[in-house]
């Protein structure tokens, strides 16, 4: 029996022909890179690959590596496997991976969403004959509200919070949630401030994306300055010392996980907003009805679920272990089913 084009080792996904890895986990010779969120992108490789939008990101991140970066649709070919990287949408420079080989084609989609959030290249399909899906939220509770809805509410809390006197708190990853955020904050109501790690980031984003002025956070800055204004911060600053500057302010965090029940009181935040940078369920689902593929690997999320719904629907479905999850480690979420299926 002929060995798959991609294998799932100990190291990450490996194309042996190729002698390549997609997103691996541990130090490899050469490594393409579907996106800059740390469990996708790790420190060590000899050699990486990547669209050339995230180069800027990782290179933030991992310091002095060998990077190559790649257009949309670019074609190259090693040890006569063609690679080429496809909008993901996930966040900005987020790639999925196309790998050809004696006419079988495979997709990695590393983390997608199929919404256009106006700052990432949006999704696009891609036919394959075996599809490795993430399925973050791949659960039929996951259905998410349009972009611009959650947005206005995220303006008009702060509108509000700035009438009470209050400085707004908002949550969200350093790395693509952020500058999500960041994009669509209405200035007309106040001055937007930002945690270090965001506004490093952000700076390393700015060529790429026309942000609004953003205030950095630093031992100067008077809590008189934050009253009514807005901070973006990363979820790792909750709870900390540095959130003390603020008072009286008022949280509220931006994510996916927002949709459990309970998941705000659990986290000690004022207020939820659902806004996920990965597919819902029917974008899980009409993604792959898209590709054409008749096999899928589930890597991460609900993938027993998500696999064997698949299977019922007729495709050969299954899963596979790998250490991608949360991007950034930043917070630790609850995502057992019984939570969801509560709510």
């Amino acid at each position: 029996m002929n060995k798959p084009l991609l294998e799932f080792t100990n190291k990450g996904i490996y194309c042996a022909v190729a002698k390549v890895y997609l997103d691996p986990w541990k130090p490899v010779q050469n490594a393409i890179i579907s996106h800059g969120h740390a469990d996708h992108c790790r420190w060590g490789h000899k050699r990486y690959i990547t669209h050339h939008r995230n180069v800027p990101i990782i290179s933030h991140r991992l310091g002095d590596i060998q990077v190559t970066g790649k257009e949309w649709g670019e074609t190259f070919s090693i040890n006569n496997v063609k690679f080429s990287l496809h909008p993901a949408g996930h966040i900005i420079g987020s790639s999925q991976i196309r790998v050809e080989h004696k006419g079988e084609i495979w997709v990695f989609t590393g983390d997608y969403k199929t919404e256009n959030d106006g700052i990432s290249t949006p999704y696009e399909s891609v036919k394959c004959h075996t599809f490795i899906t993430e399925c973050t939220f791949g659960l039929p509770a996951f259905s998410w509200t349009p972009q611009t809805e959650v947005l206005n509410n995220i303006n008009n809390w702060w509108s509000e919070n700035r009438a009470e006197g209050k400085t707004s708190v908002l949550f969200g990853y350093s790395l693509g949630k952020a500058q999500r955020l960041l994009k669509y904050l209405d200035t007309d109501i106040g001055k937007i401030y930002t945690h270090g790690a965001i506004e490093k980031m952000t700076e390393v984003l700015r060529p790429l994306v026309d942000f609004p002025e953003t205030n950095l956070i630093t031992r100067d800055t008077k809590k008189t300055d934050l009253l009514g204004n807005i901070v973006l911060a990363p979820p790792s600053a909750h709870g900390s010392p540095w959130i003390r500057k603020m008072v009286p302010y008022v949280t509220a965090s931006a994510s996916g996980w927002m949709a459990f029940r309970g998941a705000r009181r659990r986290r000690a935040i004022d207020k939820g907003f659902v806004l996920s940078d990965h597919c819902d369920w029917q974008g899980l689902l009409a993604s792959i009805e898209a590709t054409g593929a008749e096999k899928v690997i589930c890597t991460h999320g609900y993938t027993d679920i998500f696999s064997r719904y698949l299977r019922e629907q007729g495709y050969d479905a299954r899963t596979e272990s790998t250490q991608y999850g949360e991007e950034e480690n930043e917070v630790t979420v609850e995502k057992t089913t019984e939570s969801i299926m509560s709510s």
